[in-house]
This record gives structure tokens, C-alpha cells and sequence, in this order.
């Protein structure tokens, strides 16, 4: 997928076998997922579609699941997010919604083993379920936009997934589908709620919107927002500053 994913498991008790054992079909999943989706593999389902090789109505089913549900992101966000318009050379790239969505799929191994206090980060999308320990938050720090050494903020959740979209690592690789130009107000946007796919795909939506994004996803039952701006200031939604550490 382009990034780095790291897996934490903290559960005390299970078996070291049992957890190695689902560690490796955790990152088993997320490779099958990447080979189905990637729009850099010329032989992915994506990249298939993309070229009108493939019929969407003819691909797997999970590529049926996620395109219908990146529909369904489009229409609540009025065009901001759209998989057939965000990257500068039109091409098909659900990324945008894959990667969160690969991750919760990817976790069933993790809970098929027992294991109920862990997180998977995929390019700082993160799922954190549990506790890092009892009593304790999975700490979760927000990256600086403008200086990787720093964080603009830590977030301790429970049970809740972390999104966060910006350009700061790989420039200017958004665009917003209802103007064709590079979003300017934001630098980044971070969404936290109960799903990480729809987080995934909601905060690259809320980075298109710039910072009426952020009431829009304050608008969604169970979701809270953080962005960092253009002119350097921090705002957030209501619920961010109950998980600010």
C-alpha cells in the first residue's frame, strides 16, 4: 500500500504461538487486499477497472463492497470525496478508503486468536482496541505537518480508530474532485471515531472541505475532528478534547 504497517499486541496470557500465528495472517490479509486494490499493480482489480478492462459489477465482491461504500462517502460529502477524481492523473484509487477498511478486515485474525488489546497502524491510520495496559490509553500522537519530530497533539483512545490526511508526506497527491486544484486551507486533518474506514475516507474528505470539514464530521454520530492549518493554527470539534492528553 505504499506505507508502513506496524502491529502491537499487549494481551497477557495467550500463547506466543497463537498470536505470531495471527500476526502473520493479519499481514497475509493486508497483502491479498493490496494485490485486489492497489492502483500501482497494473494487475490489480483497481487498475483493471480503471483501464475498462474490467467491469466493476464483474469484480470481487470486496471491490463491490468498497466502491459502493465510497459512494456512499461521496454523496454524504457532496462531491469532496470521490475515488475517480482524487489523484492529479484521474485515475481509479480508492486508497483513499481501502487502507482503514483493509485494517479492521485484516484485525478479525487478531480476535479470532483472543487478542483484544491491540493496534494496526498503516501509514499513521491507526485501529486501537482495548488498552496499552489496564487503566491506560493507546497513546496516539498527531504528527507536526511541518516537522516529522513533533506531534500537534496526543490522543488516548479506547476502542477507537485514528484517520489522519495530509499532503505533508506525499505533496500534493489530492486533489479536490469538484475543482480539479490541490486543497490549500488545511495541512492536515485527523478524524477519530468508531470505524476506520469510514474515518479513512472522511478525513480525506474533510481535507478537501478545508474547515467546514471539520462541522461536517462533527455532524456524524460518534466522530470528532483535528486539523492543523494552512496558517498554522490547531482546531478541533467538540469531541477531541475529552481524548487530549
Amino acid at each position: 500500500m505504499g506505507t508502513v504497517v506496524s502491529i502491537d499486541v499487549r494481551d497477557r496470557g495467550l500463547p506466543a504461538a497463537d498470536i505470531e500465528s495471527a500476526i502473520e495472517a493479519t499481514v497475509e490479509t493486508l497483502r491479498s487486499i493490496e494485490a485486489r486494490f492497489s492502483p500501482y499493480q497494473a494487475d490489480s482489480e483497481i487498475s483493471r477497472i480503471g483501464r475498462g478492462e474490467l467491469e466493476a459489477a464483474d469484480a470481487h465482491p470486496d471491490v463491490r463492497f468498497v466502491l459502493e461504500r465510497c459512494e456512499e462517502i461521496r454523496e454524504a460529502s457532496g462531491g469532496a470525496f470521490d475515488v475517480y477524481r482524487h489523484r492529479p492523473d484521474g485515475r481509479l484509487d480508492p486508497s483513499g478508503f481501502v487502507k482503514g477498511w483493509a485494517v479492521e478486515v485484516a484485525a478479525t485474525a487478531l480476535r479470532a486468536a483472543h487478542a483484544r488489546s491491540f493496534t494496526i497502524n498503516a501509514g499513521g491510520d491507526v485501529l486501537a482496541a482495548g488498552e496499552v495496559e489496564p487503566g491506560r490509553p493507546w497513546r496516539v500522537g498527531i504528527r507536526h505537518p511541518d516537522d516529522a519530530r513533533q506531534v500537534v497533539a496526543v490522543l488516548g483512545v479506547r476502542d477507537l480508530a485514528v484517520a489522519t490526511s495530509g499532503a505533508y508526506e506525499r505533496g500534493a497527491h489530492i486533489v479536490d474532485p469538484r475543482s480539479g486544484l490541490s486543497p490549500r486551507e488545511l495541512t492536515s486533518v485527523t478524524v477519530v471515531g468508531p470505524s476506520l474506514a469510514w474515518a479513512d475516507g472522511a478525513a480525506t474528505a474533510a481535507f478537501v472541505m478545508g474547515e467546514s470539514g471539520l462541522a461536517w464530521i462533527a455532524s456524524q454520530p460518534g466522530y470528532a475532528a483535528l486539523a492543523s492549518t494552512a496558517d498554522g493554527r490547531l482546531v478541533w470539534t467538540e469531541g477531541i478534547e475529552a481524548l487530549r492528553i
